[in-house]
């Protein structure tokens, strides 16, 4: 019979879902027809198969071929699908044998030469291929991002005749081994140590490093706001092995592959105040991660927050509580995981230089809250930090060396108030429950009469009064104290800020 059956991947959301790819050669008159719910790009893979197979000298039977991509109610996209193909083709015609290709799934694709072009989503792919114990073969450019994945067996191939080569056994292809890993983080980030000044600031983000908080920084131009952003990675702790390969996988589905450079690395994603709401959280008929997403285990930095669309800027509510996202589009769905860290940016007012000791600004109660309304109480609600990053004193700027502390060093305390959290809870204070942070954010009767005072002075709503006690564990841990004092939870409230410029 004249039938062979292959197996590749779909990419569905950050899932791969298997595809069987079934090819059938019948008698009748020559067409080749592609079903199963293909997309613009699979359908036109036959002219590239058509083209690859006879320049690498097969013979394309001039009969009726049908390819089925099984299940036919998934959307199949991309070119990945030309390998299996072409390979399903040459085993129904007997030009190779069929009794190996259920070991493998394969995925490449072709150029017209016969040759393996790279393709997106490879990590996704592979990871899913190896739980269902087959090897997974795929374009040589492909093979080292693949290899990210411990357990799974690679093959890395040039072309369509060193994949034939192999399965007819005039040449294997080598195993895939996996590049050394390199461990020097120290040198990837800019030190903290080079920001002037600004100590609070820094403590702040040391908080918000240790404790996975969100954090806002208030400020006029040239404070050190972004500078300080961009210096905020180098302080994370290292990423697990399962964070990793998570945060890999999702940028690899998004065009182009994953960089192995950037293998442990935690993510500073860092959109344009332009980007619309799509760019955000993702989108697209074949739906793809947008840059919260793409910032999974890592940093997301809004500059110029107040400059941000304000419909734009609304989308993040909802995966800031749930760290996850939906996309719903009419014929499908598609959910990305998108447990980011947000740092953003903005100035006090509209000219930027409220509270400067120049005097620059000039601008009106009305025209300052009109300039702050455009973040709207329910996002400001969900940032757990908000602090005033001041214009540096004269003397400090002009300073030949500075004397703040290295960002390995504070990463070192930032790394062990981490460890902490995870022994106590297996997760970060940023994450906890209303059920845990009752059981784990205990204050004696000195904290709360302190935490009740504010919530009277400020007004604050229940989802604020519950950061305050997740940062106050977090101030707590850094410390290395078990219990949380009124101490902490004094220093937890002044990173209101916005909450005690509302009431004025």
């Amino acid at each position: 019979m004249a039938l062979a059956v292959l197996y590749s991947r779909a990419l569905s959301g950050i899932q791969a879902p298997l595809v069987t790819v079934e090819t059938h050669i019948a008698n009748g008159l020559p067409s080749f027809t592609i079903v199963g719910l293909p997309d613009t790009e699979v359908k036109e893979s036959k002219d590239r198969v058509r083209a690859a197979l006879q320049n690498a000298q097969f013979k394309i039977p001039a009969q009726r071929i049908t390819i089925n991509l099984a299940p036919a109610d998934l959307p199949k996209e991309s070119g990945r699908f030309d390998l299996p193909i072409a390979l399903g083709i040459l085993a129904a015609t007997g030009q190779i044998p069929k009794d190996k290709l259920d070991q493998y799934e394969w995925a490449g694709e072709l150029a017209l030469t016969g040759e393996l072009r790279p393709i997106h989503g490879a990590l996704a792919m592979t990871y899913n291929a190896s739980q269902s114990g087959r090897s997974f073969v795929l374009p040589q450019q492909n093979a080292a991002e693949a290899a990210l994945v411990k357990k799974a067996t690679i093959y890395a191939a040039k072309s369509l005749l060193q994949i034939c080569a192999h399965l007819t056994g005039q040449e294997t292809l080598p195993r895939f081994s996996a590049i050394a890993e390199s461990e020097n983080e120290d040198s990837v980030y800019p030190d903290l140590d080079e920001v002037k000044g600004q100590t609070h600031a820094k403590r702040a983000l040391a908080i918000a490093a240790a404790g996975g908080h969100s954090l806002l920084m208030i400020g006029p131009p040239g404070t050190g706001k972004s500078m300080l952003a961009a210096r905020f990675p180098g302080i994370l702790p290292p990423m697990t092995e399962a964070e990793a390969l998570e945060s890999a996988a999702i940028q690899s589905l998004s065009y182009g592959s994953f960089n192995i450079q950037n293998w442990k690395k935690r993510p500073f994603r860092s959109p344009h105040h332009t980007a619309s709401g799509v760019a955000l959280v993702g989108g697209g008929s074949h739906p793809r991660p947008g840059e919260i997403s793409l910032a999974m285990h890592g940093v997301l930095f809004l500059d110029e927050l107040a400059e941000f669309d304000r419909k734009v800027l609304e989308v993040l509510r909802e995966p800031l509580e749930s760290g996850k996202i939906t996309i719903s589009r009419a014929a499908r769905q598609a959910e990305f995981p998108a447990q980011f860290q947000l740092i953003a940016a903005m100035n006090p007012c509209p000219c930027g230089y409220l509270g400067h000791s120049n005097g620059k600004c000039h601008c009106t109660p009305d025209q300052v809250a009109r300039y702050r309304a455009r973040i709207s109480g329910p996002l400001l609600d969900r940032i757990d930090m908000q602090i005033e990053v001041p214009a540096v004193p004269q003397q400090e700027l002009m300073k030949q060396q500075t004397s703040g502390e290295k960002s390995s060093s504070i990463r070192q305390h930032v790394e062990k108030a981490h460890q902490l959290q995870l022994n106590r809870q297996r997760k970060t204070n940023s994450r906890l429950s209303v059920k845990e942070i009752d059981k784990y954010c205990v204050l004696d009767a000195a904290s709360e009469n302190l935490l009740k005072q504010a919530i009277n002075r400020l007004n604050l709503s229940a989802r604020a009064y519950h950061r305050i006690l997740k940062v106050a564990r977090t101030i707590a841990d850094l410390a290395g104290i078990e219990k949380i004092n009124h101490q902490h939870v004094a220093e937890a409230i002044q990173y209101r800020r916005m909450d005690k410029h509302s009431t004025n």
